[in-house]
């Protein structure tokens, strides 16, 4: 597994994103994974503070709409985390922080698709009181990508140093 993890860590492509002093590797793929959780986490928490009666005015069932966009956010971050993940194999690999954000950015997808398909689908959605059901994936979705923000943030900060990796 460490000699995977270093050969993936050591290409060529790899060692251009971490090494190179071009805005177009490192920070070029940090700054898409931003925008992409902003898409992801930024129209969730939109959905999800509606259905928790943020402003309840506002119809829900037309937020739907923000499901394509949502998962462009979430192409962009599995694309750019890869690529992320990947110069920084050996030590990512080896950080509990990283499994925490995954299981985080798993369940925050799994709540979306749930929220989707109970949720959107009732079509009772704008002509009543939102159900308890939607309101605990609110809670749930907002834990979720609160959790997996944080956690990302904190693989710069906890764990193993960057050269350190599994060998440590």
């Amino acid at each position: 597994m460490i000699g995977l993890l270093n050969t993936i860590e050591h290409n060529q492509f790899s060692q251009w994103v971490t090494n190179s002093p071009s805005v177009w590797a490192f920070p070029m793929f940090l700054f898409l994974h931003t925008l992409g959780m902003s898409f992801v986490a930024g129209g969730s928490a939109v959905i999800d503070l509606i259905l928790l009666g943020m402003w309840p005015k506002q119809p829900i069932k037309p937020l739907e709409r923000l499901y394509p966009a949502i998962w462009l956010g979430f192409v962009i971050n599995a694309i750019t985390g890869t690529v992320l993940f990947c110069a920084d194999a050996t030590t990512k690999a080896g950080s509990l922080d990283f499994y925490i954000k995954m299981l985080f950015v798993f369940a925050g997808v799994y709540v979306l698709q749930v929220m989707r398909k109970k949720v959107f689908a009732d079509p009772q959605l704008d002509h009543g009181p939102v159900s308890r059901d939607a309101k605990l994936l609110a809670w749930a979705s907002l834990i979720c990508w609160f959790g997996a923000i944080t956690a990302g943030r904190l693989l710069a900060y906890v764990g193993p140093v960057k050269g350190g990796g599994l060998n440590n």
